[in-house]
């Protein structure tokens, strides 16, 4: 495979990754969100008729946890990268530190 077919097919991946991890990582804080408190997360916490608490609780958990999801998501698919092409995905370079310990 080409540089330049590695780089669109790792975008392509990446793009599924983040937009599978991001649906499941918004349906398990719904979840969460609904067995903590027994509601339904705020439908639009920008509206002024939610509770600021609520709005601000509700973006901290959704943003930790989409962001977290995102990130797992990807270095999971980067190790898979690595082991079928035996480097890793275009733009990811190796740690220099792990590189000498290895």
């Amino acid at each position: 495979m080409s540089k330049t077919s590695h780089k669109v097919a790792w975008r392509l991946v990446g793009i599924g990754v983040t937009m599978g991890a991001t649906l499941a990582a918004r349906k398990l804080l719904a979840a969460g969100w609904k067995f903590v408190t027994g509601e339904n997360p705020p439908d639009s916490p920008e509206n002024p008729d939610t509770g600021t608490a609520e709005a601000v609780t509700w973006a901290l958990a959704s943003g930790v946890g989409v962001a977290t999801a995102r990130l797992l998501a990807t270095r999971q698919a980067a190790h898979a990268w690595d082991h079928l092409f035996g480097d890793l995905p275009p733009g990811m370079e190796r740690d220099a530190i792990a590189d000498e310990q290895d």
